[in-house]
């Protein structure tokens, strides 16, 4: 197998949130009288790659040595190699956060909706065996 490759067709890859991804945000601010209380909030985590089968519910969870196979909210797995796809295959990732606002003269509401993404490259590999009759 290629030296490069970092996974492979049919391996469940953990996917997770980094600790500096937040998944609420708060940030207070005033202006003269009036203080205002800003909340933005996120349920989790939105993938996309192409050959994939994706499952993810909130933020994942990090891997750890002896954590049980299937156990993680969040996975993809490819489902064929990235070579026809020039070499790698592009996994992007993002979060959105709806916000909305309180503010000490009565006012409330909500906020437009805030999103970032980023992408990574991944090189998916295929592993092939080959059985044969060793028996003659």
């Amino acid at each position: 197998m290629d030296g490069g490759v970092q996974t492979l067709v049919g391996v469940e890859n953990w996917v997770w949130a980094s600790e500096d991804t937040p998944q609420s945000v708060t940030a207070t601010a005033t202006a003269g009288p009036v203080t205002a209380t800003v909340t933005a909030s996120s349920t989790g985590l939105t993938l996309s790659a192409p050959d994939s089968e994706i499952s993810c519910q909130g933020f994942g969870t990090p891997w750890q040595s002896g954590m049980a196979e299937g156990s993680s909210p969040c996975t993809m797995t490819f489902t064929r190699s990235s070579e026809h796809l020039g070499g790698t295959s592009t996994v992007n990732v993002g979060v959105s956060y709806s916000a909305s606002y309180t503010a000490t003269d009565g006012s409330q509401g909500d906020l437009p909706s805030v999103s970032t993404s980023g992408t990574l490259s991944i090189k998916v590999g295929e592993a092939q065996s080959l059985n044969t009759d060793d028996q003659k």
